[in-house]
């Protein structure tokens, strides 16, 4: 059974940090891409960040660029967020991602966590 389960969102004043995590089970994490996105009240999903399935390259949306880092430990079949100069404009609730490339493509969800920056 495959279960990707988001942690570490809640509320936070502007220019603090968060960090999620999503702990993934049920799949073998270490050949799936990861990602994080999010969707704020009223706005479409986007993606966040991305990470490859070995850790080596990430990719960021611009309006995340040098404040929010991705990254992942293969051998905890974990992927981090580390949120940092958070903005009220982050809020929304974020959701990982797991994604493999191939001739029936994978892609699974968790439930998602909220980050709410507020003062």
């Amino acid at each position: 059974q495959v279960q990707l389960v988001e942690s570490g969102g809640g509320l936070v004043q502007p220019g603090g940090s968060l960090r999620l995590s999503c702990a993934a089970s049920g799949f073998t994490f270490s050949t799936y891409a990861m990602n994080w996105y999010r969707q704020a009240p009223g706005k479409e999903r986007e993606l966040v960040a991305a990470i490859t399935s070995t850790g080596g390259n990430t990719n960021y949306a611009d309006s995340v660029k040098g404040r929010f880092t991705i990254s992942r430990d293969n051998a905890k079949n974990t992927v981090y967020l580390q949120m940092d100069s958070l903005k009220p404009e982050d809020t929304a609730i974020y959701y990982c991602n797991a994604y493999r490339r191939g001739l029936i493509p994978k892609n699974y969800w968790g439930q998602g966590t909220q980050v709410t920056v507020s003062s």
